[in-house]
């Protein structure tokens, strides 16, 4: 097929295009502007065609990518819209927020420095439990049993528990 396309055959090929368009947009209105955007722009880049090419294949391309550009597009103003509509942020987290936050931080300042550096490692860092264990040069069991000691005395003091201090390990002969 050469580069010039009639009518007839933009015609014939009308229907496949709106019946793809509205599997794409799902509304009516939607799929007729899509197929309108897609002929103009076939129309203008006519040249830019490929002889060999298929015309059907050629048009369901231009009309797929002009749908993504219109989501792109539509994603973006509603970004805007949402910018300049939305209810301003608070100012300031409440009192009771505040107040809950520092009492996290002073019961994780009274956990021991290798709870707080195993708990930082997994919970804030992300890091994995082998990523921790090579990190720490210790067993991934030992990073695994002492997370969970971590977490329990945590939670513990988060309830209003003391800590009471870990048994001293005995050296046995």
């Amino acid at each position: 097929m050469s580069k010039d396309f009639t009518d007839d055959d933009l015609r014939a090929l009308l229907p496949r295009l709106r019946r793809f368009a509205l599997s794409l947009t799902r509304q009516d209105s939607s799929a007729d502007d899509l197929v309108q955007s897609c002929l103009e722009r076939a129309l203008s880049r006519r040249e830019r065609r490929n002889e060999e090419g298929d015309l059907r294949a050629w048009l369901f391309q231009i009309m797929f990518r002009q749908f993504l550009d219109g989501q792109r597009r539509a994603k973006r103003y509603a970004g805007l819209l949402a910018f300049f509509s939305s209810e301003p942020e608070p100012l300031a987290p409440s009192a009771e927020e505040v107040a809950m936050s520092r009492s996290a931080l002073t019961d994780f300042g009274k956990l021991s420095a290798e709870q707080r550096a195993l708990l930082l490692l997994v919970s804030v860092e992300g890091m994995t439990y082998q990523e921790v264990a090579d990190t720490l040069h210790i067993p991934l069991g030992t990073v695994m049993s002492r997370l969970s000691r971590a977490r329990k005395a945590l939670r513990a003091l988060t309830d209003g528990e003391s800590l009471r201090p870990a048994p001293s390990l005995r050296i046995m002969k």
